[in-house]
């Protein structure tokens, strides 16, 4: 029993680390295009803030 259980241990690291790379390997394409929206956005009111000031 003993030699199935040291076995086993390795069969259970292979499986978490399979888990472990199809989650680390997921696609996050949307959230990079949502950040870049916003980025966008932001960089278009700093313009318009600034061209809403006259230097003294």
């Amino acid at each position: 029993m003993a030699a199935l259980t040291w076995l086993l241990i390795p069969l259970f690291a292979a499986v978490g680390a399979a888990i472990w790379a199809s989650w680390a390997a997921r696609n996050r394409t949307s959230g990079d295009v949502a950040e870049l929206a916003g980025y966008s956005r932001f960089r278009e009111a700093m313009e318009k803030s600034q061209a809403g000031t006259e230097p003294a």
